[in-house]
Parts: structure tokens; sequence; C-alpha cells
């Protein structure tokens, strides 16, 4: 098995992942569907030497880190193909691998489908912005599109911190720092609060996964930074809940009042299934304006959602009415339009209208 010809392949056949397991042909995520890379089954000699083939190739990377720990994170590049970020992971007493194709180029935010509210978000200086949705559906990408629309607007400094890194920003307008846990930086933690004293003006945060992290994230936003993270969470509600349950009960008030300062949009995504056998993202986007900041404040985050679908005319969009956009514009059935929706009772009564 040719490891350069494997990773060529799947970037010429625009597949998402490569998935390496043993007791299963080599596999790769094409639109949203599992293809076979041919019929032999891989068995964990032949898994284990391709995972160590795709160690050498990141610059001859030391295998022990998932031989001893049974996980590794990484990412390297193809000069002239692509960058792949690789999950490394033992499974069965074996080795196995999830492989990300992320492409040079940076994507074009208008033929993936990114509404313009979406990208208008680039354009705050300040505050805290949510990209949040299931892992797989799209986030990074986002993400990565309002980074290269603040490089090519503005005159600022950008640190991103990631786990690893995907899309390569080169300097345009802006400066852009970017900076790989494990690699460039011992942890999420270090590396956000060390920002804070390297004058940025935009910090993109990977991830906002525990309570330390969250905490110094929430200050950063405090003091006059615009700062970009992602939750694995699905839905603005369900988001700021996320983020207040992880503090404890006696702080829990004084983070609300503190989120009610410093957000200024959630945005939560998922990527579809498409008449046309593609994936296509729909959008939930909440503008945080008055109305929702008291709500934050007084524990009524359940009726954000009712304040959503009350104010398209401000920008904001609810799942539902994504999906049903999606519907009627003819780009998904009414069964995924359906199977994704938040109330697929109602949804079911309008896709039959």
């Amino acid at each position: 098995m040719d490891i350069i010809e494997l990773l060529k392949n799947a970037a010429e056949r625009d597949s998402s992942d490569i998935y390496i397991v043993a007791g299963k042909p080599l596999t790769c995520k094409i639109h949203g569907k599992l293809v076979n890379l041919g019929d032999v089954r891989v068995d964990p000699a032949m898994a284990e030497r391709i995972v160590k083939g795709i160690y050498f190739l990141a610059a001859n990377r030391d295998v022990n880190r998932v031989a001893l720990t049974g996980d590794d994170d990484f990412s390297f590049a193809l000069p002239g193909v692509a960058r792949f970020r690789v999950s490394a992971y033992k499974q069965r007493g074996s080795l196995a691998a999830v492989v990300r194709v992320v492409q040079f180029a940076l994507p074009d935010p208008k033929e993936l489908g990114i509404p313009q509210t979406v990208l208008d978000l680039s354009r705050h200086t300040r505050g805290m912005i949510l990209v949040t949705g299931p892992a797989g559906s799209g986030k990074s990408t986002t993400l990565a599109c309002l980074i290269d629309l603040i490089n090519n607007t503005r005159t600022d400094h950008i640190i991103t911190l990631e786990d690893p890194l995907e899309y390569l920003h080169g300097h345009k307008k802006s400066i852009v720092s970017q900076r790989e846990i494990s690699t460039d930086t011992e942890s999420y933690v270090k590396a956000l609060r060390a920002a804070l004293r390297q004058s940025p003006d935009v910090v993109l945060l990977g991830e906002m996964r525990d309570f330390e992290t969250i905490n110094i994230a929430m200050t950063a936003a405090e003091t006059g930074h615009l700062l970009i993270s992602t939750l694995h969470t699905v839905g603005a509600a369900n988001t700021i809940d996320r983020i207040i349950d992880v503090f404890p009960p006696a702080q829990q008030h004084q983070i609300r009042i503190q989120i009610s300062m410093v957000l200024q949009a959630v945005v939560s995504q998922q990527l579809v299934p498409a008449v046309d056998g593609t994936v296509v993202p729909a959008f939930e986007i909440m503008l945080v304006n008055s109305a929702i900041r008291n709500m934050i404040r007084e524990q009524k985050i359940h009726q954000i959602e009712t304040v959503i679908q009350s104010s398209a005319a401000d920008g904001m969009v609810s799942m539902d009415a994504s999906l049903l956009a999606l519907y009627k514009n003819g780009v998904i059935s009414s069964g995924t339009a359906v199977t994704h929706s938040t109330n697929p009772d109602t949804m079911t009564k309008k896709v039959k209208l």
C-alpha cells in the first residue's frame, strides 16, 4: 500500500476523511457517505504499517506517543496535495487512525452555503462569537472563513490556538499567529493565558473544553478582545446552558451576567444530505440583542428559541427555518428536513403543505 497514493487519491476524490481500521477495507467519507477503497480487509499488521507510514510523513513524528497513551492528534501537509489532520488511536489492541483531508485553498464561503449574516460576524471587534454543532458539522471551515475575512479587511493581530492546525492563513492586512497545541504550546489554558500578553485583537480558540479554558476565554472577551470559539453543542440555548453548567453553583449567577455582557452571537450548524448526493449546511443564527441579554441574566434561556423564531427581520434564523428554506429551494428532501429538525411534528406539517 503506497500511503502517498492513498492520500492523493482521497484528496482528488474530495474525501473529507480516511478511515484506517483493522477488519474493514480502507474507507473514505465522500459527501457524507462511506466508500470502500477496494475489497482488501485491513489486518492489524497492515493498519500498523499504514499508521507508522503516516507518522513518517509527519516529519517522522514519534509513533510511541500513540503506543503509550492510546491517542495522538497531529497534522501534516503533502506539498501540492493537501493538509491532513490525523487522530491516531488504539482499538482492540491494534493501531488505527482517522485522517481528515483539509484542502490548501481556503474555501469560498458562498460556494459552501454560509449565510451572509454569519460572514458579517467578522465585523465585530470585541466580545465572544461561538460556532457550535456536532463533530464533523463544518465548524472549523466556518471559523476559517471568518478569520480569512478579518485577515483581508482589518489590520489586526489574530492569534489562533488549534489542536491541531487545519487551514493555514497567510499574513494579509492582518498578522496571523497560528499556534498548535502540543507542538507550539503545552495546552489551551497556557496558550490562552499567554495570548492575552501578546497584544491580540482577535483570538480563535479551537475548542472551549473545560472550566479553566472557558473561564479564561470569558476574561479575554471581557477585556476588549474578540474571541471566537466552538463547542460541541446543538442550539444557542443549549450552548449557553453548557457554559453556565461548567461553573460551580455559587458562581453561576455571576457567569450569567458575564455571558449576557460579552456574547455577540451563537451560530449552530449541521451538515445534512442534499438531493444531489452531496451535503449542505443548515444554520441556526442567534444575534444577541437586549431581549436575549435579559433572558440570560434572568434565567429564561428556554425562551431564547422563541426570540430567534420571531426575529427573522433582524437576521436571526432558527434551525427549522433554515431546513425549511433548503427544502423549498429543492436542495434537500422533505424526509431530510423532518429528520434533522428540532420539531419534527411541526416540520412534517410544513413540508406537506
